[in-house]
């Protein structure tokens, strides 16, 4: 009698388990979240190529840069944010509360300005927290939450400047002491071929790379996509979501306060009403970059995208002379055709799979 040896395992079939099927780079670039704000990047630009002369100047370019960037150092962590499912309506005002907190606890305590940054980062990413504490220990949406941050901020801000200063703005700070090494990291001028570039073109392509790294690379980066994905889904796999939104929140506290240094130190004075509507401009250009605004899907590099879709309409707009009255109606259009790009494109992703 001889023994009948097991039948071995059946093997994946490889033609049928979608898991092993490797998908083409034609599907990949068109499952990426950022490929209708790269096409709409290329249209924009070839259009203000074509009605304006100096657009292409080196100048030009570089001017464009600069205003995408200081959108974009905001665009990015609200994109995270976005990506993991929620808002902060009080972004663009933490921009001004971040530059006043440094000016006038600088200004006041006589203190080196680097002490009064210290303080003001401090203080920007508390009310990160704050933020993300408040939405993750209550029911009200972040929509209500952080409308009730911004109300906050912006009667904090005029009322705190006026009681202090006794104006709508902060006293100079230009002749304290560390106020030009302060100036040399948030809002000096980097010359390359006889081109002036601003250095918050390297603060955004910094954090778009850090932001790429820990959305793709890291565990984070899977928790921030399955938070926005489906919350109870993701806290019954065991990621911790208040931990993560909470840490979203801090993101975009930080780079409301590089944004606030470099407002504060390119002009040494803050006026305790600026930043007021900017938060929208920030949503609209994560959703312009591909993100989804129930959360979930979305890319760092698409949001900066589309603050570079931004930044080319917004000086485009003066190169070709136009009426610069016009500049919301532009952003009106490109929001709906972005928005229906980026949807027609995750069809035809969809179809192909």
């Amino acid at each position: 009698m001889t023994a009948t040896a097991p039948a071995p395992a059946p093997s994946p079939d490889t033609k049928t388990d979608e898991r092993l099927l490797k998908a083409s780079p034609l599907k990949k670039l068109m499952g990426r979240p950022e490929l209708g704000s790269v096409v709409g990047a290329i249209a924009v630009f070839v259009f203000f190529t074509v009605t304006a002369d100096s657009f292409l100047q080196a100048t030009s370019l570089a001017t464009v840069l600069y205003a995408a960037s200081t959108l974009g150092i905001m665009a990015v962590p609200v994109a995270l944010l976005m990506i993991g499912g929620e808002f902060d309506l009080s972004a663009g005002v933490m921009v001004t509360t971040s530059a006043l907190i440094s000016s006038m606890f600088s200004y006041q305590m006589t203190a080196n300005v680097w002490v009064g940054v210290l303080v003001s980062l401090l203080v920007t990413l508390a009310i990160g927290v704050f933020n993300g504490v408040m939405l993750t220990r209550t029911d009200p949406p972040s929509f209500i939450i952080t409308l009730g941050t911004f109300l906050m901020l912006t009667g904090m801000n005029l009322g705190f400047t006026k009681l202090i200063s006794g104006t709508v703005s902060t006293k100079s700070i230009a002749d304290m002491e560390g106020f030009t090494s302060a100036k040399d990291v948030f809002a000096s001028t980097i010359t390359i071929g006889g081109v002036d570039f601003k250095i918050t073109i390297l603060w955004w392509l910094g954090l778009i790379a850090v932001a790429t790294w820990i959305l793709l690379r890291t565990r984070v980066g899977n928790w921030i996509f399955a938070v926005g994905g489906g919350e109870d889904a993701a806290r019954a796999v065991g990621v911790p979501v208040a931990a993560t939104k909470i840490g979203l929140y801090m993101g975009v506290a930080f780079g409301a306060w590089i944004s606030g240094q470099h407002l504060l130190f390119s002009y040494d004075v803050v006026q305790s009403g600026e930043g007021v509507g900017n938060e929208l401009i920030y949503i609209i250009a994560a959703v312009i970059g591909g993100c989804l605004i129930t959360g979930g899907y979305g890319s760092a590099v698409g949001a900066a995208v589309g603050a570079l879709i931004f930044g080319m309409v917004s000086k485009g707009i003066v190169f070709a002379e136009w009426n610069p009255d016009w500049f919301k109606f532009f952003l009106g259009v490109m929001l709906l055709l972005a928005t229906l790009l980026n949807h027609w494109v995750r069809k035809r992703a969809e179809a192909t799979k």
